[in-house]
């Protein structure tokens, strides 16, 4: 069996365990990344495209933020509607902040380019991963790569691959607590190479269901709508789908749309989860791999950010021998923010959406959520703090 070393053994290579080692690097700390995928197929993946204000600028102290500074658009606030009516949600003047739009693929291309220029050591297509003696001094990860057995010791691990990933069974099932929500609708999202709709995100509530009209750049669009689990794409041409997403939105909207073929298009269920502690031993959770939210307060990959942020600064102080505070507090202080997120996802999900069983009385809470919001200053200032994103 081959053996390697590191300090920092990273599991997974998407945009939260490359930031992580991106970070840990340019304090001098060496890590190994491992992910099952191919490169390939990682930079294909559709994601999150709103991050935060607190991940632009942990992006900015990772030094990647230049294409997205370039590229990206800010965006000042949002607009949430129901049926005909609008209210505009203005981030910066609640809050003195804004948001970024930029994709995740453009994110985690950025961060594998300075991954690349650092040297970093990144094995794809990895299998069969254990991850061994996190009780001891020392840990290791075995896995399979390029056909030969393998094995990593390492100082710390890092659980970064997600809801399927190894990392989080590893803690033994009767330590784990896990908190879920499944459901019962999920999102047809399409890419589309289009003008967007609007110069801000609207999150359209609807007696049809619901809808979001999003976009990547100047001429690529991300829209969703919601449906039944029970729905595949095949049942979803681009003309149903344009038909569909056209009677969600306001009319005044619906009259500037330009349609066009799909170029990519899934459907996405929605889930809550929470798997609690974020720790075992020398083993710390990352992103996915301990929480999801539904996309509907654009928290996915910001959480993962904050996750990062407070174990980059957590390794960091113990390796250099400051001490283990970092460490120890870090499941703590993660998931205090994790449910903070989570009930807004939460509660933007109920706000936005039709349930299969509702009655009449959960539309009428709907139309009164967004009056209160359209009457209340203080209102939109909470939506808004929680959308730009809470302090980490």
């Amino acid at each position: 069996m081959t053996t390697l070393t590191t300090q920092v053994a990273i599991i997974g290579g998407g945009p939260s365990g490359l930031l992580l080692s991106q970070l840990l690097n340019r304090a001098g700390i060496e890590t190994v990344i491992l992910e099952r995928s191919t490169r390939a197929h990682v930079l294909s993946r559709i994601r999150a495209g709103i991050l935060e204000w607190g991940t632009v600028e942990l992006l900015q102290v990772a030094g990647v933020d230049a294409r997205m500074q370039r590229e990206g658009i800010p965006h000042d606030g949002c607009y949430m509607t129901d049926d005909e009516r609008v209210v505009h949600i203005d981030f910066l003047e609640l809050t003195g902040k804004r948001v970024m739009v930029y994709g995740q693929t453009e994110v985690t291309a950025d961060l594998y380019a300075a991954q690349d220029a650092m040297g970093t050591t990144v094995l794809h297509e990895v299998s069969d991963v254990e991850i061994l003696d996190l009780d001891q001094p020392r840990s290791a990860v075995e896995f399979t790569h390029d056909g030969t057995r393998k094995r990593l010791e390492c100082l710390y691990v890092a659980g970064c691959d997600g809801f399927h990933g190894v990392s989080r069974k590893t803690i033994p099932e009767h330590k784990r607590q896990e908190f879920e929500r499944v459901y019962p609708f999920g999102w047809l999202g399409i890419l589309s190479e289009t003008p967007p709709v609007n110069d801000e995100l609207i999150y359209s509530n609807s007696r049809h269901g619901f809808a979001l009209a999003s976009m990547r750049n100047s001429n690529l669009v991300r829209y969703y709508v919601q449906v039944p689990l029970t729905d595949k794409v095949e049942d979803w041409s681009d003309q149903r789908f344009w038909d569909e997403f056209s009677r969600r939105i306001p009319s005044e909207a619906a009259g500037r749309l330009i349609t066009g073929p799909s170029i990519e298009k899934s459907i996405a269920p929605l889930r809550s989860f929470v798997s609690e502690p974020l720790r075992w031993g020398n083993l710390f959770l990352v992103g996915d791999a301990a929480h999801i939210v539904p996309p509907t307060g654009a928290k996915g990959l910001n959480l993962a950010a904050s996750d990062v942020y407070y174990l980059h600064d957590a390794l960091i102080e113990a390796l250099s021998g400051r001490g283990t505070a970092g460490i120890d507090a870090y499941s703590e202080k993660a998931l205090s923010r994790i449910w903070k997120a989570m009930r807004f996802s939460w509660q933007m999900t109920l706000m936005l959406h039709r349930f299969d069983d509702e009655d009449a009385f959960a539309a009428q809470m709907r139309r009164a959520t967004l009056d209160h919001l359209a009457h209340s200053e203080t209102a939109r200032r909470d939506l808004a703090e929680n959308y730009i994103g809470l302090p980490f």
